[in-house]
């Protein structure tokens, strides 16, 4: 029996070909206006599809934006990952594996606070927003490969501390008070509340 993977049907290719112009409106029209301004006709018309057929690939505006920035932050997640091998403290490992996530968060602030409020928020069993938990997930548990990397901490302990790490990220990432500060700012202050929570 071969390894190759059979070519896809003609209907799994229309159904793809429709999820990447979707994918790619919705990035464009996010990026550029922000979710709360996008109306989902004005995605499905650059898309060039019916509003019935957008609703088959997510049902709402907010799903459009886990579908767009997943992507997104599983690559900030992988750039991040290549940064903290190269750091030699727990401290800057940490900080190396989080910067993109933050970099990625602050393209459009309005984009990467609705992004973390529907992660959080919505409904776990939705495709889309499983993948963004999944992410999180993968995040808490590269952190903790840092902590036990550079920090030499045992296993379940830096499990624990990389849950702490992640609710700092997410809280200084989301908070409303935090809408206006820059990315040092942002960077600055992450640093110091996971600094404070690492074994001297």
């Amino acid at each position: 029996m071969s390894g190759v993977t059979p070519p896809l049907g003609r209907r799994e290719r229309s159904k793809q070909a429709k999820l990447e112009r979707i994918t790619a409106a919705a990035s464009v029209l996010f990026a550029e206006h922000g979710v709360d301004e996008v109306t989902t006709q004005q995605i499905a018309d650059a898309a060039d599809i019916g509003t019935g057929t957008l609703f088959l690939y997510a049902r709402t505006k907010g799903e459009l934006l886990l579908l767009v920035q997943n992507a997104h932050y599983a690559s900030a997640l992988e750039r991040g990952r290549a940064a903290a091998v190269a750091e030699s403290t727990a401290l800057d490992g940490v900080m190396a594996l989080l910067t993109p996530v933050v970099l990625c968060n602050r393209v459009q602030v309005d984009n990467g606070r609705t992004y973390l409020r529907e992660m959080a928020f919505g409904d776990p069993t939705e495709p889309h927003h499983a993948e963004a938990l999944s992410i999180v997930a993968q995040t808490e548990a590269a952190t903790a490969d840092v902590l036990v990397d550079q920090a030499e901490l045992p296993v379940d302990e830096a499990a624990m501390l990389a849950h702490v790490v992640s609710a700092i990220l997410l809280l200084e990432l989301g908070a409303t008070l935090n809408a206006g500060s820059s990315i040092e700012e942002l960077l600055e202050s992450i640093r110091a509340q996971v600094a404070a929570i690492l074994p001297q």
